[in-house]
């Protein structure tokens, strides 16, 4: 679509009842981030109350209309997704607008492929704006649902706003609450009187006609409609300009982390007593009953704790209601009944959802006949999903089980597929860092979290590199690999797993997004991306990978060497812009006090390979050794720790993906956390005139 045209959604698929809009950006920098925000608008084009105002406090409707999913990790950054049950809006909301805002003075701007789409229920694709003219604007509108009779259409709008969320939902009605200051550190009440489109034009403002019903399907209107008028507030009574003391006004600053507390003093004996567990794993003999206890546990935590159930299922597309689990149900299928493992249903307003779940433990690959037989099962009977859970992790743009759903069939069913990675991290989340509803419900997320970590669950993620790795291993010791060697494909894909594993555990230990970084300029198909990977693979021997973790200045960098079998985590750190370079190299040393001593510090100057190196421990004494003697313009520093990479293709201790998962451990806490810790922290004068 281009800025301006709209089109209708029947006419891009016969039934949408519900959309997925999935807002994408890529940083070439792979630092920056934005949230998104939906405001359910009248026929004022305002609110018609707070509520109407959904943002990262205030995630999900009652009603299960909006749904803010989070983040998803994509080839150029991450995605945020936002599921509308359409069916599910109330009759007098005309407009859904659909924005995005950034904070810390950061600007849209400084981003790159900002894009919007729209799927179905199902998660196949509608279509996609793609903007390029965001400007210097902290917050921005990307598009608007809209009713016209019984029918929704979308707008691409890309219309941007200079004073962040609170000013752009102050200019549609909403009525802010940040203490004493702004998104953006103004007052309130300067970001009222402020609160204005950035890119809104005098010929904008001007009344427009109608919109005619026979409208043609992507058509360039010639002007976007209401969210860029100047629509006037409405004119309130003295009753009702008195203040609701039983209305909560929004907050725009994000709430603080619930953390749980402290676990008490164990009263055991000695050690060797164990505590008691709600879900032993003792008894556990075979993969099977791997398999049923594993999918059994997991069940009935979602449908006991909501808050965790609609984690994993939100993203499926299940409405917000009551959740009820079962397991090893029988369903007819031909002369034989098939037994999925569970199945999941979310009840709301009458209407149920349902979807099959399919599990997989102790490194089991998934049997795409299995899967279709239950996809072809949930077809004729009306479900809505299929879900798939095992250790493995699933690549963009490349599904686990090559299953393809009969498309003569007016119903369709989506497959989905979740690893136990991803749900060990959603539990360490709420559990660590969110918070969840009452003790009980953290005590039972405790004990999922306990059970799939247990070395017998059979439930540790991805754990097994394929049987690719060995011999492109010794293919590139001995320099017999050729490009295009299907297997060097496969220890990419299997790499990129495990990076995704990776940025999984690290985020759910920190309570941050993690996320792998695919730079832009490596393109955006993945197929193309890891092929590319596999030549650079085959010419040098390396794999890389870059982690962005939220809250740090740059990206940590892991490179396993497989022609030297040494890993090199590292993590560069730009030059400040005043000062003198003896003084940055003398802070520098100050600030790795607690870092290891055999960490390796790099000059990085200005159009040459690379300036002065040496470990910490020699530089400790002699930090002017950092200076390049050629006095060249030095524009960072690069830190870096090195360690053998484990040469099996499993998840033991001499494993590789254990050496993996270690070293970036290990940076991050000896490393990162050594820098945050000691960098120094600005006064809230200073912040707030950062932010203008």
């Amino acid at each position: 679509m281009i800025k301006g045209s709209n089109v209708a959604l029947s006419t891009l698929s016969d039934s949408v009842s519900s959309v997925i809009v999935s807002l994408g950006w890529a940083s070439p920098t792979g630092e920056g981030d934005a949230d998104v925000s939906v405001l359910l608008l009248g026929g004022q084009g305002k609110v018609r109350s707070d509520a109407d105002f959904y943002f990262y406090n205030n995630a999900v409707a009652a009603d299960g209309s909006v749904q803010l999913l989070g983040k998803a990790p994509t080839g150029e950054g991450s995605e945020d997704r936002i599921v509308f049950d359409l069916t599910a809006i109330p009759p007098d909301v005309e407009r859904v607008v659909v924005a995005a805002s950034r904070y810390e003075g950061a600007r849209f701007g400084e981003l790159d492929d900002l894009r919007v789409t729209l799927a179905d229920g199902t998660g196949d694709g509608l279509l996609r704006f793609a903007i390029d003219d965001a400007g210097s604007v902290s917050a921005f509108i990307f598009g608007e649902l809209y009713r016209r009779g019984e029918e929704w259409k979308f707008r691409a709008v890309g219309q941007g706003y200079d004073n962040g969320l609170a000013g752009l939902a102050t200019d549609f009605g909403v009525d802010i609450d940040d203490d004493a200051s702004g998104e953006d550190g103004q007052p309130d009440d300067e970001a009222e009187d402020v609160a204005r489109p950035a890119t809104v034009t005098e010929e904008e403002q001007q009344p427009r006609p109608a919109e005619p019903e026979s409208a043609p399907v992507a058509t360039a209107d010639p002007v976007p409609s209401a969210p860029l008028e100047a629509v006037p507030a409405p004119r309130r009574s003295e009753e009702d300009a008195q203040p609701k003391k039983t209305a909560a006004r929004p907050r725009t600053a994000k709430k603080k982390v619930t953390l749980p507390k402290v676990v008490k003093k164990s009263l055991a004996e000695n050690d060797s007593w164990r505590e008691a567990r709600l879900f032993p794993v003792s008894a556990l003999k075979s993969d099977r009953d791997r398999e049923t206890r594993a999918t059994s546990v997991l069940l009935s935590v979602m449908a006991q704790v909501p808050e965790f159930g609609r984690r994993l299922t939100a993203a499926f597309g299940a409405p917000a209601g009551r959740m009820e689990t079962f397991t090893e149900v029988s369903l007819p299928h031909g002369d034989t009944p098939r037994r999925p493992d569970g199945v999941i249903r979310v009840e709301r307003a009458g209407k149920l959802w349902t979807a099959l779940v399919e599990t997989k433990t102790n490194g089991n690959a998934l049997k795409p006949e299995q899967v279709q037989a239950y996809a072809d099962i949930a077809a004729r009977r009306g479900y809505e999903a299929v879900i798939t859970l095992s250790n493995d992790v699933a690549l963009e743009g490349s599904p686990l089980v090559d299953v393809k759903i009969d498309g003569r069939r007016k119903h369709k069913v989506a497959l989905w597929h979740l690893s136990w990675a991803e749900v060990a991290h959603q539990a360490q989340m709420l559990l660590r860092h969110e918070g969840v509803g009452n003790a009980a419900h953290a005590w039972l997320l405790q004990e999922l979290l306990h059970y799939l970590q247990h070395e017998n669950s059979g439930c540790h993620g991805f754990q097994n590199m394929g049987a690719a790795w060995v011999p492109v291993r010794r293919g590139i010791d001995d320099e017999t690999l050729c490009q295009g060697d299907p297997r060097l494909l496969e220890v990419v894909e299997s790499w990129e797993r495990l990076i995704r594993q990776v940025c999984l555990g690290l985020g759910g230990e920190l309570g941050h997004k993690v996320l792998p970084v695919q730079r832009a300029k490596r393109g955006a198909d993945p197929g193309a991306r890891r092929a590319d990977m596999a030549d650079r693979l085959c010419a040098d021997g390396r794999l890389h990978a870059e982690l962005r973790i939220e809250g740090t200045p740059g990206v940590l960098a892991i490179t396993a060497d497989l022609r030297t079998g040494k890993l090199r985590t590292s993590f560069d750190i730009p030059a400040p812009e005043q000062g003198y370079p003896l003084t940055w190299s003398k802070r520098l040393i100050r600030r790795l006090a607690e870092a290891p001593a055999d960490l390796h510090v790099e000059t990085l100057v200005e159009g040459e390979a690379g300036g002065p190196r040496g470990t910490l421990e020699r530089l400790r004494p002699e930090p002017a050794d950092m200076l390049p003697k050629n006095g060249a313009q030095i524009t960072g520093f690069r830190l870096s720790l090195f360690k053998g990479m484990g040469n099996s293709r499993g998840k033991t201790e001499s494993g590789f993906i254990r050496s993996v998962d270690d070293a970036v451990q290990r940076f991050h806490a000896s490393v990162v956390t050594a820098l945050d810790r000691s960098a120094p922290r600005p006064t809230p004068s200073a912040e707030r005139a950062a932010a203008t």
